[in-house]
């Protein structure tokens, strides 16, 4: 894969513009993700990182529960 598909696994995330990352608290990537995030951070670049208590895998697409519903409004 190239690093413009999967950028968490790109060597050097210096440059990205602000990064937006949302994952639930049981959501099996909630590791990479925060260490997405944390890599960013030590480029000095810009992060907003959201974990979710009880969201899983797909969460956002149940509109419905609870967590979904804080999802989006934190977003907006």
């Amino acid at each position: 894969m190239l690093p413009h598909e999967v950028p968490a696994r790109a060597s050097d995330l210096s440059g990205l513009p602000p990064v937006f990352i949302e994952v639930g608290a049981a959501e099996v990537f909630r590791d990479e993700a925060v260490e997405f995030a944390g890599r960013i951070w030590a480029t000095g670049g810009q992060a907003e990182l959201h974990v979710w208590a009880g969201g899983h895998h797909g969460f956002a697409g149940t509109p419905g529960a609870r967590v979904s519903r804080a999802a989006r409004a934190g977003a907006a």
